[in-house]
């Protein structure tokens, strides 16, 4: 009698919870197995719902892979004074490259510059006239990859207080209005996410209210007998839960056929821009937290449904 005051009878009360939770969830599973056409078209519906955020998810993380590869094709280009000796900007170029966030720094003289613009602009015999080389010297600095935009901009204007510098100038306003776009749709796909979660919840919802309506009469007879309300909800809280754990699976399925479907036609785009870049679908990890999102919206919308329905029968 001590012992059990003493609370050492826990661990078979725990065991009893365990063992009548798999019976229900075992039950439940089977209940749904019974009629697979049904059960399969509400997998279905619930995975092509929580498939479209995970879809443009997808979209949205490989866009900003690609935009984080352009930003390694940044460069600050530094125009430095008529006075500074080609030594001097060699010299500087090689100091820059141990500075903190520079990746790489290149040294282009004036003469490197006219040659260049010589054979470029076609305008060969126009610049003969001319007397004195009028192109600066230029260091380009290549920024450390993915770097804020807070750290470029600080890297900018320190390099632009070099008393050798002339003028220093990055050209990102592209990547920072792609980074804009991609934002709005990070955006767009929360939103679509939280409405078409819901439109689950609904969906799960519906189809427990059907199944609790034609348990009805079952349903007023485990209350006549006085079945705690826990006992009653638990069957259709895990029908919801099996519910949400087939529509995320099929979720996961239907992302990875849609990426394996665009795979080829994404590498060859790619590689006409000279990139070896490769679609990426769902990781394990971001597959298994959509199924556990299924499950969640499972097992909420059961829940909904169940605690209100059952409130309203009672034995007659």
């Amino acid at each position: 009698m001590a012992l059990v005051e003493a609370g050492l009878d826990r661990p078979r009360w725990f065991a009893r919870w365990t063992q009548e939770h798999l019976r229900v969830l075992f039950f439940s599973l089977g209940k749904i197995a019974r009629a697979p056409l049904a059960a399969g078209l509400t997998a279905l519906v619930i995975g092509i719902a929580l498939a479209l955020p995970a879809g443009l998810y997808v979209a949205v993380s490989n866009l900003s892979k690609i935009g984080y590869s352009w930003q390694e094709s940044l460069q600050i280009s530094l125009f430095l004074k008529d006075s500074v000796a080609s030594d001097r900007g060699a010299a500087l170029a090689r100091e820059l490259g141990n500075e903190a966030g520079v990746a790489g720094t290149h040294y282009i003289s004036r003469e490197q510059s006219m040659a260049e613009f010589r054979e470029l602009s076609g305008f060969g015999e126009a610049l003969d006239l001319l007397q004195d080389n009028p192109l600066p010297a230029v260091i380009a600095v290549t920024p450390e990859p993915r770097q804020s935009k807070a750290d470029v901009q600080s890297l900018l204007e320190r390099l632009t207080r070099l008393p050798e510098v002339d003028l220093a100038k990055l050209d990102q306003q592209w990547m920072e209005r792609l980074y804009a776009v991609l934002a709005i749709a990070e955006r767009a796909v929360g939103i679509i996410a939280l409405l078409l979660g819901l439109a689950v919840m609904v969906i799960i919802g519906n189809t427990i209210r059907l199944d609790i309506e034609a348990r009805r009469e079952e349903i007023e007879v485990m209350k006549l007998i006085g079945a705690p309300g826990s006992f009653v909800r638990r069957p259709f809280l895990y029908s919801g839960f099996w519910f949400g754990l087939g529509g995320g699976t099929l979720a996961w399925i239907l992302v990875a056929v849609g990426t394996g479907m665009l795979e080829t036609p994404a590498a060859d785009l790619a590689a006409l821009y000279g990139s070896d870049y490769r679609l990426a679908g769902l990781g394990a990890r971001d597959g298994f937290s959509l199924i556990l999102a299924g499950i969640v919206l499972g097992w909420a919308g059961a829940f909904v449904t169940v605690t209100r329905r059952i409130a309203q029968i009672e034995p007659k």
